[in-house]
Order: structure tokens, then C-alpha cells, then sequence
């Protein structure tokens, strides 16, 4: 069987929510520095440099996803005007823009999104 290859970027960006229908006080605006992990994988690597693809092509590629949630209320941003804004969603979210910003032959693994240290949502699809 041939082997594989997963590489894993760690960023982050801050925003504010709420909890729609939470009953506590995260159904108050409050914010967060949200982490963000994203795992991409692939069978072959590039014939001239011998990497699945750059990791600073992926951080960019990622980014770019991050910067529609940055620094806003994303009780404001679609489609977090109509769901809620919770770490599983966002982390949903993140796996859909991305996944058609990779490069042929490289898929995106999943999605982890924590609002703090100790607790962490993962989106993955089988």
C-alpha cells in the first residue's frame, strides 16, 4: 500500500459572537482569538522540490479564508447571520472555502477550530 503524507498550519484570528439560543452568557456578544489547524494530505509529491505543497503556499491559502472572519461580529458575516457562529460551524466553514483552494492532488484532511487552549472543534468529511 502506498504511503501518505499530512501536513498540519496552526493560525488564528480574533473575532466576536454570539450564541444564538444558548441560555448562558455566550448568548452575549463576547470575543475570542480563535486557533485554527488545518491538515491537508496527498499520495505524491512535487516532482521538483519533493513536498506535498509549500507550507507557506497553505498558510496563504488559508489566510485568505481567515481574513472574511477576522476582526468582525460574525453574527454578521453569511452564513453566520443565519446559523450560529459556534467553533463546530466556523470550523465547517474554514473546511468549505479551503477545500477548493488546494492545489490538484492535495486534499484537505480537517479542519480544527479552539476558542481557547483547552477545548477544540474538528470538521472532517469521509
Amino acid at each position: 500500500m502506498p504511503g501518505k503524507w499530512r501536513l498540519t498550519i496552526t493560525q488564528d484570528f480574533s473575532a466576536a459572537h454570539q450564541l444564538r439560543n444558548y441560555g448562558g452568557k455566550c448568548e452575549h456578544m463576547h470575543g475570542h482569538n480563535f486557533g485554527v489547524e488545518v491538515c491537508v494530505e496527498g499520495s505524491r509529491l512535487d516532482d521538483r522540490v519533493h513536498y506535498l505543497m509549500d507550507f507557506k503556499e497553505l498558510k496563504k491559502r488559508t489566510k485568505a479564508v481567515l481574513e472574511q472572519l477576522d476582526h468582525k461580529h460574525l453574527n454578521q458575516v453569511p452564513p453566520f447571520d443565519e446559523i450560529n457562529p459556534s467553533s463546530e460551524n466556523i470550523a465547517m466553514f474554514i473546511y468549505n472555502e479551503l477545500k477548493p483552494a488546494l492545489p490538484q492532488g492535495v486534499a484537505l484532511a480537517w479542519v480544527s477550530v479552539s476558542e481557547k487552549d483547552s477545548s477544540k472543534a474538528t470538521y472532517w468529511e469521509e
